[in-house]
């Protein structure tokens, strides 16, 4: 039911009840709001739609009202069509839509719409374990009570989306507006149907680049980080998945559009399986409310990794040759029915090992046919279809950048990185990649082996890690 001033003209009424859910908590361009002039002016004029500056124009720092951007080197000049002069734009959020000093944005607060109010929303029958609903049960009485934050330190595997269940569902009975952000399309569409099934009877929209929804105008959204960017002021419950991905962790414009999407009275639940320094930190100081879940669901511990020294694996690498060591260990796989994810560090090395490695499980009977085997990376077209794939063990063996390395859930597979010790595997990535094994419970255990050419102190830091989890779980 939509609230509006008694003075306003009936017409106008019916226009501002059709389009409040489409248009209510964003920050919009013009050209993004499909109403005829007249109607646009109407609302203007009623304070509706509220007047933005598209970039704060400073002595020192300018700063992108839309993104939050105050990086000199990511603003740019461009001549106007319009008036014929050269105007700053923003460089950094071009892909929503280029947004120019010229412009101006366009915001429609929340005040005009309300949310209804479900009864018993979660249509999910499952139970969860000890450790789970002591966790849940936090996240009802934060919802309950509008904490402003709480954090979800859960182990890889531990089923820390089954946690929020009961959380979203309080929101949703109290018209509330939930967010579930994360900063990786490929995790949006792997939640997508596993909170469809456990709201069954809710709406649900899955916002991210290329995606089918693009409306973001349902109660309960999942959306990448990067959507936040076009919400203002929007949702009650901000539940923000994998804080310490790439690129969340590392750009502060996804935070500032996080903290800007979230209305001023609202909950954040943070979730994450390796929070960095800075969030270890504030917890230390007893500054961000914590729950610690060290099990997994199925009560398993976590699969430590076997490190497995390979010399020359940077000069075989080179010549895009699979290091001895891992074509060792093929032979010696502890099950070799289990599915296989070999991770590399580079899209270029995915592309030209490829073909070597596809001679290599051929011939050591890995796979049986060249087409059971495939490579995968960020900018890969195909990658949504290829993750399908290998769910459905149309695949047998994928190689893969680190785009794999989190919120992805195969139930049976062992986990082999190639030059463990590069750069680009740091603690919390390598400690993410080991997560991918053992997640079932019919099959709980799963080999993980970092192939390297000496021991980084990142690898060394992701074992330990992993042990003290499982010591902090009972094992």
């Amino acid at each position: 039911m939509i609230t509006i001033k008694t003075d306003i003209h009936k017409e106008l009424s019916g226009i501002i009840e059709r389009e409040a859910p489409r248009f209510t908590g964003k920050l919009l361009l013009r050209n993004e709001i499909p109403l005829p002039e007249s109607t646009f002016q109407q609302l203007l004029n009623t304070n509706i739609l509220q007047k933005l500056p598209s970039i704060h124009i400073k002595r020192f720092i300018n700063q992108c009202v839309r993104c939050g951007n105050t990086k000199k080197s990511l603003f740019g000049k461009i001549p106007c069509a319009s008036c014929e002069k050269v105007h700053l734009y923003c460089r950094k959020c071009i892909e929503m839509g280029r947004i120019m000093e010229c412009e101006s944005l366009y915001y429609w607060p929340n005040l005009q719409q309300i949310w209804p109010i479900h009864e018993s929303p979660c249509t999910w029958k499952g139970e969860l374990t000890p450790s789970q609903q002591q966790a849940s049960d936090r996240i009802v009485q934060a919802v309950h009570k509008m904490e402003k934050e709480l954090l979800i330190w859960a182990v890889c595997g531990a089923g820390k989306t089954e946690m929020l269940f009961p959380g979203i569902t309080v929101a949703l009975e109290q018209g509330m507006r939930v967010c579930i952000a994360t900063p990786r399309a490929d995790v949006v569409r792997e939640l997508k149907p596993r909170i469809q099934q456990a709201f069954s009877n809710i709406t649900i929209q899955a916002l991210y680049g290329g995606s089918e929804d693009k409306e973001g105008t349902t109660q309960l959204i999942i959306a990448t980080t990067h959507q936040l960017i076009r919400f203002k002021e929007a949702f009650d419950m901000m539940i923000i998945d994998e804080i310490d991905a790439f690129p969340f962790h590392a750009d502060p414009t996804l935070t500032f559009a996080a903290n800007r999407a979230k209305k001023i009275n609202s909950t954040t639940i943070y979730l994450t399986a390796t929070p960095r320094k800075h969030h270890q930190s504030l917890i230390r100081k007893k500054k961000l409310p914590h729950v610690f879940v060290p099990i997994r669901y199925h009560g398993y511990s976590l699969p430590v990794p076997q490190t497995k020294i390979s010399f020359f694996l940077r000069k075989d690498l080179q010549n895009y040759l699979p290091p001895s060591a891992f074509i060792s260990w093929l032979d010696k796989r502890i099950n070799p029915n289990r599915q296989l994810l070999i991770f590399v560090p580079t899209v270029l090395l995915a592309e030209n090992l490829f073909d070597n490695i596809a001679k290599k499980l051929i011939q050591k009977k890995v796979i049986e046919k060249r087409n059971q085997f495939d490579f995968v990376h960020a900018e890969d077209p195909e990658r949504a279809q290829k993750v399908h794939r290998f769910r459905e063990k149309e695949l047998t063996v994928v190689l893969t950048t680190t785009i794999l390395e989190r919120g992805v859930t195969f139930p049976s597979v062992d986990v082999a990185i190639l030059d463990a010790g590069h750069d680009v595997f740091d603690e919390a990535a390598l400690v993410q990649i080991a997560g991918r094994a053992g997640r079932s419970a019919d099959d709980p255990t799963g080999e993980v082996v970092f192939f390297h050419e000496g021991k980084t102190e990142a690898m060394v830091q992701a074992i330990n890690s992993i042990k003290q989890m499982n010591k902090r779980g009972g094992f």
